[in-house]
């Protein structure tokens, strides 16, 4: 039965795939880019709340869920995007398509074991800034472009078991292999004082392993209701950076560079960055398979990271903290005569403080989402889609104001795999 709903599956992910880059925030320019995962779609729609376990559903959060999986699933999801930035110098618009992950679960009686890919973070800018400045040799101000591109990211290849010591207790564990490439480029033009301009680019090459624990634990309440918790912690771990710089001037000709450019000094170092210990801790409240009313905390020690560069001297980070609250409602989940009665509608809010501090300023996230889950005929699989509203950052400060709305999509299907045949 899987193999029917597959094709639409990977249509989608070679939609997502082959787009553009996972973002168009100038404040991926920080550290490892701007962070990408939320979790998956039924959970994102929810606020990022992931404290319940799910028969149907791979909980990518905590990898204590995977023993609750009673199919083996494959799940993918993606989103577009659409962002309008606000500063003091005025608005610009930025669209992208993205892949949000990929994974498998496999149900082994009391184990859970799953395995998947992550587009963790990623940098995606073009900024273009004009104004008075000064140049070296001249004390008169002149007028000065510059250009500012950025792309690449963090992915991560991940795989976990789980492991339910009773029907309400179990715990899991992740291995995450961290990879990636970040490419910036920084164009300096003085037009109408020289036709020589200076061009700065930088490349990171990013490798590291880290691991992530979680455990999960559920009790009847009341005879008819449930009660939910969930905990993570991934420990501090290391991300090694191979960085290289190349500064050369190039020929300005209308505003556009020329192919060629001409050497001045070329950097490289080797540095290693601290990826944050994360500590979550989730409560939630209903009825299976009816409705969820949950809440989760998430706090990161961003304190200890850092640029990939020394010499931006401007963003330094901060402790952060990620508040989620939402559920979801199911009318009728045995229903057979009203298809409207076996969607699954969801909504959740988010607030975040990112951890970013750039001009003394932090960099808060708000986002409301809601969205549906719209089981497919005849199978246990189930198409989910919905839209997440959000704010990220100020215009103040010489900053700027990041409103989004993001379009999210996944499909989780679900079929019996290694069943014995009894007759040949």
């Amino acid at each position: 039965m899987i193999r029917k709903i597959l094709v639409p599956a990977l249509l989608l992910l070679s939609l997502v795939t082959f787009a553009q880059q996972g973002t168009s925030s100038p404040y991926s320019f920080y550290g490892i880019g701007d962070i990408r995962f939320k979790g998956t779609a039924e959970n994102r729609l929810m606020g990022g709340v992931s404290v319940f376990t799910d028969s149907i559903h791979i909980n990518l959060q905590n990898p204590a869920s995977y023993s609750s999986l009673k199919l083996t699933s494959f799940t993918v999801g993606g989103s577009f995007n659409s962002s309008k930035f606000t500063s003091l110098s005025g608005t610009e618009k930025a669209q992208r398509s993205t892949l949000d992950y990929i994974a498998v679960g496999i149900p082994m009686g009391k184990f859970g074991a799953a395995f998947g890919l992550i587009p963790y973070s990623s940098v995606g800018y073009r900024v273009r800034t004009e104004g008075p400045g000064f140049i070296d040799g001249n004390t008169d101000a002149v007028n000065i472009i510059r250009k500012y591109r950025g792309e690449g990211g963090l992915n991560k290849a991940f795989a976990g078991v789980s492991y339910s010591f009773t029907k309400t207790f179990s715990v899991g564990a992740d291995i995450n292999y961290n990879f990636g490439k970040i490419e910036t480029t920084n164009i300096f033009f003085a037009p109408g004082i020289t036709e020589l301009g200076t061009q700065e680019y930088d490349s990171s090459e990013l490798s590291g392993f880290n691991f992530n624990i979680g455990a999960m634990y559920q009790r009847k309440v009341m005879k008819k209701y449930d009660f939910y918790s969930g905990i993570t912690f991934s420990p501090e771990s290391n991300l090694k950076t191979n960085n290289s710089r190349v500064i050369g001037s190039i020929t300005y000709i209308e505003e556009t560079t020329s192919s060629g450019m001409d050497f001045l000094d070329t950097q490289s170092s080797k540095e290693t960055l601290k990826m944050p210990s994360k500590f979550s801790f989730g409560v939630g409240f209903g009825q299976t398979k009816k409705w969820l009313v949950g809440a989760e905390v998430t706090l990161l020690q961003n304190s200890s990271f850092q640029n990939r560069f020394s010499d931006i001297t401007n963003a330094t980070f901060e402790n952060s903290k990620k508040y989620s609250l939402g559920g979801y409602f199911v009318p009728n989940y045995n229903s057979f005569s009203n298809y409207f009665s076996k969607i699954t509608y969801r909504a959740g809010v988010r607030y975040e403080n990112t951890g970013l501090v750039i001009n003394n300023e932090s960099i808060k996230d708000y986002a409301f989402s809601a969205g549906f889950g719209l089981p497919l005929g005849g199978t246990f699989s189930n198409l989910n889609v919905g839209v997440e509203l959000g704010r990220r950052g100020t215009a103040k400060a010489l900053l700027v104001e990041e409103n989004y709305a993001n379009v999210i999509m996944s499909f989780s299907l679900n079929d019996k795999w290694f069943i014995k045949r009894r007759y040949d």
